[in-house]
């Protein structure tokens, strides 16, 4: 935890109030087009009387378990990185125990806090949290006798604050894979609002005492010139990008897609034409997003991601309980 200058309360609170505005409102869209695309077909498949614990998504205690010990299958363990305001319990409520269920040592890093802003993390300059990811990075390797991590993030977790690692800390050597959902690579402009900032003097000073990372990952800072310079990956790494046409942060969509050798970028609604998801909805609840993850991070037993995964990412936590 960190102080830092003060700031004014009411642009924290208003960047709160609008994310979460933001998800409750997305979330019953999402939710509507899950059960249209699955709801038949999960019913005609489950069993009449389904044990709770066959669900992929029940909750697992083998995350954040500096004991686990990762398998001949999942030979690496894999690291999650929420994003921007937000942290690990709010951002992989369903991520985590997915892949948990699915037999990796997962581990959350909780990153960017500043000591007076509770739960609403991921604020702190990226430079600062990359020397986070970077001890805690040495700290699962060390615990659990891998060689290298998998990493799977969300806007900046997956984009911004995993690329300044690898290029810049050394982390390319302890890193195979790098799945970004909805990340925050070269910047985004959103939906204008950050360009506009960008031409109101004095309006970027102000919303960086807030939010450091916020002005870092607009389209054309100082910090997006310094990373993507020389090209988008390193060799060695492995990446992803799973991305959604609706995103409304990181604009244009296409910003997030990278260029360069072992690059894959997906878009969900190719896979999913129903997939309403936006920025923040699509590295939470989105089952499409989270599957095509798992494809990412075991290609060999990649299984096609379809519009019934909608509905396992909505609802996954809530069934895997009854």
């Amino acid at each position: 935890m960190r102080s830092r200058p003060e700031h004014p309360r009411t642009l924290r609170s208003d960047l709160r109030e609008h994310r979460w505005h933001l998800l409750r409102h997305q979330a019953a869209r999402l939710l509507a087009a899950a059960a249209l695309a699955a709801a038949a077909a999960v019913a005609a498949a489950a069993p009449a009387h389904a044990d709770p614990s066959s669900f992929p998504f029940s909750p697992s205690s083998g995350i954040d378990d500096f004991a686990c010990r990762p398998s001949a299958e999942h030979p690496r363990p894999l690291v999650l990185l929420h994003g921007t305001f937000l942290n690990p319990t709010a951002q992989w409520p369903i991520g985590g125990p997915y892949f948990a269920a699915r037999g990796y040592c997962v581990f959350e890093l909780d990153y960017g806090q500043y000591d007076d802003i509770p739960l609403v993390h991921g604020l702190a300059p990226i430079e600062d949290s990359a020397r986070q990811l970077d001890g805690y990075v040495d700290r699962v390797l060390a615990a659990t006798g891998a060689h290298q991590v998998d990493i799977v993030g969300h806007s900046q977790g997956g984009g911004a604050l995993p690329r300044y690692y690898l290029k810049f800390l050394g982390g390319a050597a302890k890193v195979h894979m790098l799945v970004g959902i909805a990340p925050t690579n070269h910047g985004g402009t959103a939906s204008g609002v950050f360009t506009l900032a960008q031409q109101v003097p004095g309006a970027t000073e102000v919303l960086g005492t807030a939010c450091p990372s916020c002005v870092e990952q607009m389209v054309g800072s100082d910090f997006n010139e310094k990373l993507d310079a020389g090209g988008d990956t390193v060799p060695g790494v492995r990446y992803t990008t799973i991305v959604t046409r609706l995103d409304e942060v990181m604009t244009p969509y296409t910003n997030q897609f990278l260029v360069g050798p072992d690059v894959r970028n997906v878009v969900v609604q190719d896979l999913c034409p129903l997939d309403v998801s936006e920025h923040v909805l699509v590295g939470t609840v989105d089952g499409v997003a989270l599957h095509e993850a798992a494809n990412a991070l075991d290609p060999q037993d990649a299984t096609p991601t379809t519009c019934a995964d909608l509905l396992g990412g909505v609802t996954g936590v809530v069934t895997g309980l009854l």
